[in-house]
């Protein structure tokens, strides 16, 4: 059997030493819509396992941590922030040629565009829009030294970390001037929050990165947590709105990383997803804006990096081809967020 980034053989080997519950694995196969760190379905006699493992080249510094992520998960499970089920980890990059870890695979759906969501009727699909603010609140509220997360990251000084950081990693994927990207940088540094509350924070949370049933509706699980740390937020907040797409606004059409399922009949729109969301956390969202075009700033950078494995031919999937025309549009909105002063 062959699939891209997996060594079937060795991994059925390593299978049978570590989880031996799962039974004999079967068949392996990539999961789609994943444009980042990878992930398979693995079909086991006893057992059907989720494999996580990092994309297959152009591994920025510090990303694509499998045993961070894998860390996340297991101390979330049994909180009321849904995650898989844990099974286990592998440091060894000589089992499939990088570290991994395996979940219990949970029934539910990862929903980008309207089409995928059916129709489950305009109350429903507003439960659920609901819902996911108010995982996102859950997310926020656990108290992450109870669960082991104490020293997962540094609160203290995350915003002004967070853009450096990004900073650093646009400056190792982009091969193309951007002139409107220097000024935001500036303009965002300028209005970095003196403090900020702290929290675990997910790093791109959106209703895609969740597995979602919709009889009744309910966020089955969270998952993609490779960005997550402690810090802002708000950040999070922020992230998800710039992924949102609001009837009327067809420039966002032309960002393919996040599908139009927030167009769907009943599903809240950006000012309100944010007001429940701050109804639910309790949250001031007052500088909400510099959070919206923070948010435009990271995810201009994370789509950057994926367009250059992309032309690397070290990407899996489809879908890339039109992904490096998002970026100059996502710098141009952050700088509008800013100027108009809101989201």
């Amino acid at each position: 059997m062959t699939v891209p980034g997996i060594d079937w053989p060795r991994l059925v080997a390593w299978m049978g030493e570590h989880v031996p519950s799962a039974g004999t694995p079967v068949s392996v196969s990539l999961i789609s819509g994943g444009r980042s760190n990878l992930t398979y379905l693995v079909e086991a006699s006893e057992q059907r396992v989720v494999l996580r493992r990092p994309p297959l080249g152009h591994v920025l510094p510090t990303a694509h941590d499998m045993r961070r992520e894998w860390r996340v998960i297991s101390a979330l499970y049994g909180t009321p922030v849904p995650v898989p089920p844990p099974l286990a980890f592998c440091a060894d990059d000589e089992v499939i040629g990088a570290p991994f870890y395996l979940m219990g695979h949970v029934d539910g759906a990862a929903v980008r565009d309207r089409d995928e969501l059916g129709t489950p009727g305009v109350e429903e699909t507003r439960k659920l829009s609901e819902r996911l603010a108010e995982v996102l609140a859950e997310i926020h509220a656990v108290d992450y030294a109870a669960v082991g997360l104490a020293d997962f990251g540094r609160p203290e000084g995350y915003l002004a970390r967070q853009l450096d950081r990004w900073c650093q990693q646009w400056s190792r994927s982009a091969d193309r001037e951007e002139p409107v990207y220097d000024r935001l940088v500036a303009r965002l540094r300028d209005r970095l929050p003196a403090t900020s509350a702290s929290t675990l924070v997910h790093g791109d949370y959106r209703l895609d990165n969740t597995l979602v049933r919709l009889a009744p509706p309910e966020i089955r699980a969270v998952v993609d947590w490779e960005m997550s740390t402690l810090g802002d937020p708000l950040a999070d907040l922020g992230l998800t709105l710039t992924y949102w797409h609001d009837h009327g606004d067809e420039e966002r059409a032309s960002i393919p990383v996040a599908g139009d399922v927030t167009l769907a009949p009943g599903f809240l729109n950006a000012a309100e997803f944010a007001a429940h969301y701050a109804k639910v956390s309790g949250r001031d969202l007052t500088d909400l804006d510099f959070y919206v075009a923070f948010g435009n700033f990271k995810l201009a950078v994370i789509v950057e990096g994926i367009h250059a494995r992309f032309r690397q031919g070290k990407t899996v999937g489809e879908g890339f081809e039109r992904i490096g025309g998002a970026v100059p549009v996502l710098l141009a909105r952050a700088h509008r967020t800013l100027d108009r002063g809101t989201p």
